[in-house]
């Protein structure tokens, strides 16, 4: 026995309870047990490297290239998208795509280069292939954005699956973002990211990771254009990331490098380039469009344990009474019986389809945390049907997995099975009659206490991998995406009239598809505050566009001028939740005192305000795959300046928001692109590419919007009104607008609207099919004593 393992079983006894802790050593034995039985020895390796070129077979879209010991497949796809994947990897099967892979652009050519190479021209992109296996993928006009050099392969010697290496050279003054919810950020400094689906088992700040939500999806932004990496294997890996220097030594540029480092899986790789908008318009088209939220889902809502049925009315109440919109009330896993998935502890709520009723009069919807584990008892209904069913994962031996959670002693369902996810799906019949109207996966990563070693599955655990076969090695960074995907094809089914509202905590690329996520426990402390807005951008950047963070972070007791910061960066992003743990401070505005209660329900009012606004973002994220909130490059990625600003959002294309992220602060510098801005609460101009340095009292964060935006926001009378802020003279502007009935199926018709000077006054237009006509709702022009 490892002595430093024997002083962690100790600790684990007596610091989880004596019956929870003695469970938790005996699942860490077990997971070792299962691994060293289950999984096969790494002994000796050979390495492998493809070679020299031999020949090539065109196809349509591109073509295979064979090397001595491997052999490439090239496509260039209709929509611009480039797949390599060596070995004779194809682009399916793959959890992260949608439906059928796209079809290759025919008028992609594969010819010879004058090195003994080849190459792909397409209308977007060049591809570039070495006689010994570098791929440079580059603009139409020549510019190289990457460089992959031959990668390399450890086969063990007995047969198995190999590991892999792939470095890659990029632009001297290239940026990284992305890998998913990443609390540093949201650019990606030099270090080595892992990619591993990680409960962090404590709250988490700044430099914490791996977290959550972890995706091998870089989007990495240079001067002569942004390009996406998607390397399609969910196996566990690392990527080191080096930014390069420009003129660095003698004078001469240093190239950025990467180097992802995977222990398994096909080396198979998707490039999409062009500017940020196009490349996230392009991705959508690959991984799926990003579920449509309720419109009550893009309200405040409030998660907490709940001590019962009472306490929820107590807060409720609070709310009413001090005239503060709440849209949502999450329960947490003390409302269920003995933290058993699909239960209510009817003693704490006796009475909860009537309460849930209650609140759904009074425009609150009930929102259910559901967790993957399944308490291992017999005339447990989960565990019985699911053991009827086979739903639960195995070992290599046959028997089916047991870890701890919550619960205590608990089994896994193998969502990678369709069967599985079909029963899955049908539990949320249960929630559904409760009154529940929305969920919140958690523990999905999946999280299996143990006392020392990784808090999950054993990576020997068997998955079906949907016909495939595998273990945990495979599946588990996926294991969330198939939850979610259970969950959301469950709840179209049963309630087919409404859009599901599902956040999962962990997942994978493609999760939009199903729904939106959150931080997971995020300290509390000035730098949780930071990684919130990190997390959010990065997510955004990964095709993620609905997310947030708790806010006032999920333990400890913010001072009531963090908690106020927190709450006003939080209304302005996707996802607008208040959340702590149980044993936390509270997080009800009136507990931070008057001055806080005053300054938060400006900010609650300021949210309900732009609701048309964010409903409108939502339909475009849909649409195009943009995310609401964007870095400040999103419009400009040349603007190197810009790049590095990561202390301000736009929300959408209107909107700049500049958030108070540090103690004591009641003036900040604003980082503005190009073009005139006001801001919104003086009306005053400020013209950009510049900083400037603006007023931050503690009653609000700095807002900017951008000259002859067209915003729409909800009136005094409750319906929606058009927000126009002039342009400057001699310039138009305008403005997109997505009415929303608030839940179902129909898609609305996006509203086009130009703004435009007409001698002294400003006037504003509906664009259609049929020409210009009146807008058909109310007008507010704004700035006009600016000139």
């Amino acid at each position: 026995m490892d002595g430093r393992d024997l002083v962690r079983s100790v600790k684990a006894v007596g610091s989880a309870g004596a019956a929870q802790g003695v469970r938790t050593v005996r699942a860490a034995w077990r997971r070792r047990r299962a691994d060293a039985d289950g999984l096969p020895p790494r002994g000796a390796e050979r390495a492998r490297v493809p070679g020299p070129v031999r020949d090539v077979e065109p196809a349509p879209g591109g073509g295979v290239i064979r090397f001595s010991r491997s052999e490439l497949r090239i496509v260039v796809a209709v929509n611009g998208a480039v797949f390599w994947g060596w070995d004779g990897a194809a682009p399916e099967p793959s959890y992260a795509l949608a439906g059928r892979c796209p079809e290759p652009d025919s008028r992609a050519v594969l010819e010879p280069d004058k090195e003994g190479g080849w190459r792909v021209v397409a209308e977007r992109v060049t591809v570039s292939v070495s006689r010994h296996g570098a791929i440079e993928v580059c603009t139409p006009g020549g510019v190289s954005l990457r460089r992959d050099l031959p990668p390399r392969w450890w086969e063990p010697v007995g047969g198995g699956r190999a590991r892999w290496m792939q470095r890659s050279e990029v632009a001297a003054d290239a940026r990284f973002f992305g890998l998913g919810g990443r609390a540093s950020g949201p650019r990606l400094r030099d270090g080595t990211y892992r990619l591993w689906n990680t409960d962090p088992g404590r709250p988490f700040g700044p430099g914490d990771g791996p977290l959550s939500l972890t995706m091998p999806v870089q989007l990495v932004v240079a001067d002569a254009a942004t390009h996406l990496v998607f390397h399609d294997t969910s196996w566990d890996g690392t990527l080191t990331l080096r930014e390069g220097e420009e003129g660095a030594g003698s004078g001469h540029d240093r190239s950025g490098m990467t180097e992802l480092r995977m222990d398994g899986g096909p080396l198979r790789c998707w490039v999409v380039v062009g500017t940020p908008g196009r490349v996230l318009l392009t991705w959508a088209s690959l991984t799926g469009p990003a579920a449509l939220p309720p419109v009550w889902a893009l309200g405040h809502q409030h998660a907490r344990g709940f001590g019962g049925e009472q306490e929820v009315r107590r807060i409720v109440s609070g709310y009413a009474e001090r005239e503060l919109p709440l849209d949502a009330v999450h329960l947490d896993i003390d409302h269920h019986d003995g933290h058993r998935v699909f239960t209510v502890d009817t003693e704490r709520f006796p009475k909860l389809p009537q309460l849930a009723e209650e609140l759904r009069r009074d425009g609150i919807r009930l929102v259910s945390t559901v967790a993957p584990a399944v308490k291992a008892e017999p005339g447990d209904a989960v565990f019985d049907s699911g053991t009827a069913e086979d739903a639960f994962v195995r070992d290599a031996s046959g028997r089916v997995v047991r870890g701890v959670s919550w619960p205590g002693e608990a089994v896994f369902p193998d969502f990678t099975h369709a069967r599985v996810r079909q029963w899955w799906g049908r539990l949320y019949e249960e929630r559904l009659s409760q009154g529940f109207s929305g969920f919140w996966h958690d523990m999905d990563e999946p999280t299996s206490f143990t006392a020392f070693g990784e808090s999950t599955l054993p990576r020997s655990a068997r998955h079906f991998l949907d016909g495939r076969g595998g273990d945990h090695r495979e599946a588990h960074n996926v294991y969330a995406l198939c939850m979610a995907r259970a969950g959301y094809e469950g709840l179209c089914a049963l309630a087919p009239q409404e859009r599901p509202f599902v956040l999962s905590r962990s997942g994978w690329a493609g999760l939009q598809r199903y729904g939106g996520t959150w931080s997971g426990g995020i300290a509390t402390g000035w730098p949780g505050l930071r990684a919130s807005l990190s997390l959010v951008m990065g997510l955004g950047l990964c095709g993620v566009p609905y997310s947030g963070p708790d806010v006032g972070g999920f333990d400890g007791s913010p001072s009531p001028e963090l908690y106020l910061r927190w709450f006003q960066l939080g209304a302005y992003l996707p996802l607008f939740r208040t959340r702590a743990s149980a044993r936390a401070g509270r997080r009800e505005p009136w507990e931070f005192g008057a001055e806080v209660l005053e300054h938060a329900r400006v900010a609650l009012v300021e949210r309900r305000r732009l609701l048309p606004y964010f409903v409108t973002l939502a339909h475009l994220a849909r649409r195009t795959g943009a995310p609401y909130v964007r870095p400040l490059w999103w419009a400009a990625p040349e603007d190197r300046a810009l790049r590095d600003c990561e202390d301000a959002f736009l929300l959408g294309d209107c909107l700049l928001v500049a958030p108070v992220l540090d103690p004591g602060t009641d003036r900040r510098a604003v980082q503005l692109p190009r073009g005139r801005w006001y801001d919104t609460a003086t009306e005053q101009v400020h013209e950009g590419p510049g900083q400037v340095l603006v007023d931050a009292p503690l009653a609000r964060v700095p807002v900017f919007v951008r000259a002859g935006a067209v915003v729409p926001v909800r009136g005094a009378d409750g319906g929606l009104e058009l927000e126009v802020w002039a342009p400057a003279r001699g310039r138009t502007g305008g403005g997109l607008v997505v009415r929303d009935a608030g839940d179902g199926w129909d898609e609305p018709e996006i509203e086009r609207y130009v703004a435009r000077w007409q001698g002294r006054r400003v006037v504003v237009e509906r664009e259609g099919e049929h020409g210009v006509s009146e807008p058909p709702h109310p007008v507010r022009v704004r700035g006009l004593g600016t000139g």
